[in-house]
């Protein structure tokens, strides 16, 4: 058994919106003929967001399937005198490395493919381990969510670095810069593990079997 005891056990509930916390009796926290409405802000009071799992499950996995497109589809055309070009996220990484500037190539390596492979794996090791109830480094779990929610805040940076992409690299003289559809399924992917992340209640990790604890 845990020495520190949960809100749940001491009768308190916290509105996730305004973080009001006030005392509540709640029989069954997933019940929406159950809910309660914080006095502050007028929000529904939930223990643990309703279905947390299967949305997060649902918006991640959406997310990893547009993500596949995303890199194989085209992002953008250059057109010059010469020829036309057609792009992906990893040929521009390329392209960007040949032409003579790393230091860009690394950032958009970074953003629109490390940045967000790591936050597949982060929520779904997340999820996976708060499903089956483990009490396996809760404590870094908890801190690995607050990491993948501050990198949220800045997902659109992805979307921004392949801005930088088509306004940056030089084929000679270039003359049209055009998007393709793959910058729209790699924008959709932002948004999707921006919600995937919203979706999941941190609150999960702490729950499970007390003999976890």
């Amino acid at each position: 058994m845990s020495a520190f005891p949960r809100a749940a056990e001491l009768g308190l509930i916290g509105c996730h919106v305004c973080g009001l916390v006030i005392s509540a009796d709640m029989p069954d926290p997933d019940d929406a003929a159950d809910e309660l409405a914080c006095p502050r802000c007028g929000s529904a009071l939930h223990r643990r967001k309703p279905y947390s799992y299967m949305r997060t499950w649902a918006l991640l996995i959406a997310a990893f399937l547009l993500y596949i497109p995303a890199n194989v589809l085209p992002i953008m055309r250059t057109a010059s005198l010469n020829d036309i070009d057609d792009n992906t996220i990893i040929s521009g990484v390329v392209e960007l490395w040949v032409k003579g500037s790393p230091d860009l190539a690394i950032i958009v390596f970074t953003a629109s493919i490390v940045v967000p492979m790591l936050k597949f794996l982060s929520l779904g090791t997340l999820l996976l381990s708060s499903q089956r109830g483990s009490g396996w480094a809760r404590p870094q779990r908890a801190k690995l969510y607050r990491l993948v929610e501050f990198i949220g805040y800045w997902s659109m940076l992805d979307v921004f670095v392949v801005a930088l992409l088509t306004a940056l690299v030089r084929f000679g003289l270039l003359s049209l810069v055009e998007p393709l559809p793959g910058v729209i399924f790699f924008g959709l992917t932002v948004v999707l593990t921006m919600l995937a992340s919203m979706s999941f209640d941190p609150r999960l990790i702490w729950d499970g079997r007390d003999s976890d604890d």
